[in-house]
C-alpha cells in the first residue's frame, strides 16, 4: 500500500438541517481549528439532498482556514445533475472529493443515471481529467449488500481502476480485518492509501444502530461491556475512549497512511482522542 509521506489526521461533518445545528457546528469547527486537520469531509445525501448544505459547509470550513472536501453520493442523481455539481465544486475551487454510491432515497422510484460508485468516479474523471483529488469507500469487514468477499473485493478494485486516488474506510473496532483487507487489496495489485475510518463511542444504542445498518462489527467483548454500563454515560465515554485510543495507537504503529474521524459534529471525544494520540499540533 502507498502511503502519504506522513499520514494525514482528517473529519468528517454532516451538513446541519436547522440554524441551530449551523451555529453548534461552527463553534465545534473552531475548536476542530486548532487541531489542523489534512481536511474536512462533508456529506451529501443521495440524489443531491444536502447539495446546498454540503457546498455551505464547505466554504464555511476554507474559510476558516481548513481544507473542505464534499462528499458526492450518484444513487438518485442524473449525469446532468452531477455534471452540474462538479462545475459549481471547480468554480469554487473545490479540488477534492468523496464520490460515494449512496443509499437510495426514500420514496425513490429509480436509482437515477448511476448504479455503482465506480460508474462516478470514470464519469468525474471524463468530465474534469485530474481536476479532482477523489476519495472512496472501503469496507474491511465488507459492504453488507455484497455476496461474498470477493465481490467486494472486486468492488473497490473497480473503483480505483475507474480512477479513485485512495479510500476511507468505514469504521471498525478490530485492527485485523483491515489489515487483511489491506494486504487482499496488495494481492490484487490495488496500492492506494486505504485510510481507516474512526468512530468514536459516544452511545451503544446510536453505535449499535449504526453497525446494524452499515455491517460493521462490534465485537462481543465491547458490546458485552457496553451493554453492562446500561445508562451510565460517564462509564460508556471512558470505555470507549479507551478502546478507540487504542486502536488508533495499534493502527498508527503498524503504519496507516491516516485516520478520518466519523465526528457526527461533536467535538469532544474525537478532540480527547486526538489529544491522547498526541496529534493536536496547537
Amino acid at each position: 500500500m502507498t502511503k502519504p509521506a506522513t499520514p494525514l489526521y482528517s473529519l468528517e461533518f454532516f451538513p446541519p438541517r436547522t440554524q441551530e445545528g449551523v451555529l453548534k457546528l461552527r463553534a465545534a469547527r473552531r475548536e476542530f481549528a486548532a487541531m489542523k486537520p489534512a481536511f474536512c469531509s462533508v456529506t451529501f445525501g443521495a440524489g443531491g439532498s444536502t447539495r446546498e448544505g454540503t457546498l455551505a459547509t464547505v466554504l464555511e470550513i476554507r474559510a476558516e482556514g481548513m481544507q473542505g472536501a464534499p462528499h458526492l453520493s450518484c444513487i438518485g442523481s442524473t449525469r446532468e445533475g452531477i455534471r452540474e455539481v462538479l462545475l459549481q465544486y471547480r468554480s469554487h475551487g473545490i479540488r477534492h472529493l468523496v464520490a460515494l454510491r449512496g443509499d437510495l432515497p426514500s420514496g425513490s422510484a429509480g436509482v437515477g443515471d448511476f448504479r455503482y460508485a465506480n460508474e462516478l468516479v470514470r464519469f468525474i474523471r471524463n468530465e474534469t481529467g485530474d481536476w479532482f483529488h477523489i476519495d472512496v469507500a472501503a469496507y474491511p469487514e465488507y459492504h453488507p449488500q455484497s455476496r461474498t468477499a470477493e465481490d467486494d473485493l472486486a468492488s473497490f478494485q473497480r473503483k480505483i481502476e475507474a480512477g479513485a486516488d485512495s479510500a476511507i474506510t468505514q469504521y471498525f473496532f478490530n485492527p485485523d480485518a483491515y489489515w487483511s483487507f489491506v494486504e487482499a487489496c496488495a494481492a490484487r495489485g490495488v496500492s492506494v492509501p486505504i485510510v481507516p475510518g474512526i468512530m468514536p463511542i459516544a452511545s451503544f444504542s446510536k453505535l449499535a444502530h449504526f453497525s446494524d445498518t452499515s455491517g460493521a462489527e462490534i465485537p462481543r467483548w465491547i458490546r458485552r461491556r457496553l451493554e453492562g454500563y446500561g445508562d451510565d454515560t460517564a462509564s460508556i465515554r471512558a470505555f470507549g475512549l479507551e478502546v478507540v485510543t487504542r486502536l488508533c495507537e495499534v493502527l498508527i504503529a503498524r503504519g496507516a497512511p491516516g485516520l478520518h474521524f466519523y465526528t457526527l459534529n461533536q467535538v469532544s471525544l474525537t478532540a480527547e482522542i486526538w489529544r491522547r494520540l498526541g496529534l493536536a499540533k496547537g
